[in-house]
């Protein structure tokens, strides 16, 4: 009998496991699907090696980085290409975010004036923000459109935070919330009056030349791989759903047995029940509700309260040849007044070294989310003719792609939205109900990779504590 069962073997579940083996406490995970890693999956097809979820980490949340290198990974991380130039698509024409920009916010003057992508009203708006006074209440959250419209004005809400901020998120600009997903925002409100002297500061100390991003050779599934390999062997089952968590009645009032016998008991969907002191869980915030509905309904309930949206990535290959465009960056981002069908588009092979053979281009399409809720009820077939009837005059296609594949992310894209903080509160006094009980992922503390490397792994120390705290138990391989 394991001491914990983690349920979910995305990225958060597997942090979690590693963690806990080298605090020396015994688990499994269980994971439902064929594979583990979640949206983290990689595929080398026709020579190329394709991300069809998430393909970067962020070096300035190092959890992802640190992760790596502990795994014997950090030699093989690989920066981005030359240029690490972003585009935005204004009036059907890309263009470029001005240099050194942190998150669309400009930090220096040159090229912010330089730059064709905002009017001369926009910029002069987007400046006075060195003069905007700072909010008086600073204890109420606010959604990334209202804080970015009310510092930098509509423009830059409409140019920069609806397609950069909310569309990394694959969520509403008026619905997410900055005090969740941007709190460096807040934070620089609050500390220096202004992102833009707070950023400018920051890009002074701070110099990358090897840009913000790392990724791995074969994809980011190559650290799921290398993450599930360390474990003891068997600790990731796969095909593994489970129905239902709920409390194990005890038949001895001694305290000592009440501590060290087994808490909870995770019934699969198969019937084989797995008995554990502590169980973390590692799904979607919507499976989590489901597998406590009869445990604690209040619980549930504030799990199922955390949207999701879905998207879709839509990968072509082509000739390098029968592309126009010089393709000289990472790629671009469709704010939703253009009226696309695409949020985003990456040029993984400008984007990352490797990714195809010189002779072609690698892109990725992105559409769905909130703008598209209804994205995923169309064929792989139709996705594909959308994505290249809105790209062949974006970057002059003259030939049919050598390769296409969609990967379907459906309910993958967790929505921190106003007031996620206060749900969040109210579900951690929840658990504190339940001794031994826990949830991680990107439905509650953080939905990056990075975020979820962090939390996962955060508690895990948390759940080895408390069974070290236990009478009789301790931590145990």
């Amino acid at each position: 009998m394991p001491d914990v069962v983690i349920v979910g073997g995305g990225i958060a579940g597997l942090a979690a496991a590693y963690e806990l083996s080298r605090q020396g406490v015994g688990c499994v995970v269980l994971e439902r699907h064929a594979r583990p890693g979640g949206v983290i999956f990689s595929e080398e097809v026709d020579g190329f090696t394709i991300d069809g979820g998430p393909d970067s980490l962020l070096v300035q949340k190092p959890a992802g980085i640190q992760l790596c290198q502990e795994l014997g990974l950090g030699a093989r991380l690989v920066p981005t290409k030359l240029p690490r130039v972003a585009y935005i698509l204004r009036a059907g024409t890309l263009h470029a975010l001005p240099a050194r920009s942190v998150l669309g916010i400009p930090t220096r003057l040159k090229p912010f004036l330089e730059s064709q992508l905002f009017s001369w009203p926009g910029k002069l708006r987007m400046g006075a923000e060195l003069f905007v006074p700072r909010r008086q209440d600073d204890s109420g959250d606010e959604s990334i459109g209202a804080f970015i419209t009310r510092r930098f004005g509509r423009e830059a809400a409409t140019y920069i935070a609806e397609p950069l901020l909310a569309g990394i998120h694959a969520g509403d600009v008026d619905r997410l919330s900055v005090r969740a997903l941007f709190p460096q925002f807040v934070e620089a409100e609050r500390t220096h009056g202004s992102l833009l002297r707070a950023f400018r500061a920051r890009q002074s100390a701070i110099r990358d030349g090897d840009g913000v991003f790392r990724s791995l050779p074969g994809g980011l599934s190559e650290l799921v791989r290398t993450l599930v390999q360390s474990l003891p062997p068997g600790t990731v089952q796969t095909g593994a759903a489970v129905a239902m968590v709920s409390n194990r009645p005890s038949t001895d009032s001694s305290p000592d047995a009440v501590e060290s016998s087994p808490r909870f008991l995770v019934e699969r969907a198969s019937g084989a029940v797995v008995e554990a002191r502590a169980v973390i869980l590692a799904a979607p915030a919507f499976v989590t509700s489901t597998l406590i509905r009869d445990y604690d309904a209040d619980l549930s309930r504030l799990c199922s309260e955390i949207p999701y949206t879905s998207s879709a990535a839509i990968v072509l290959a082509f000739d390098r040849q029968t592309v126009r465009h010089p393709l000289n960056g990472s790629g671009f981002v469709v704010p939703r007044v253009e009226g696309s069908t695409l949020l985003a588009v990456s040029w993984l092979s400008s984007k990352w070294p490797g990714r195809a053979p010189d002779d072609r281009v690698l892109l990725r399409a992105f559409v769905g989310g909130a703008r598209d809720p209804h994205a995923l009820e169309r064929s792989d077939e139709e996705l594909v003719r959308e994505a290249l009837t809105a790209l062949t005059p974006l970057l002059g296609i003259a030939a049919p792609p050598l390769l296409s594949r969609v990967y379907r992310w459906e309910h993958a894209n967790a929505q921190h939205e106003v007031g996620h903080l206060a749900r969040m509160a109210a579900i951690e006094r929840a658990l504190l109900r339940h001794p031994g009980l826990y949830v991680t992922g990107s439905g509650f503390r953080g939905t990056g990779i990075p975020d979820c490397i962090a939390d996962g792994r955060s508690t895990a120390r948390a759940v080895a504590t408390w069974l070290a705290a236990q009478p009789g138990l301790g931590a145990r391989g």
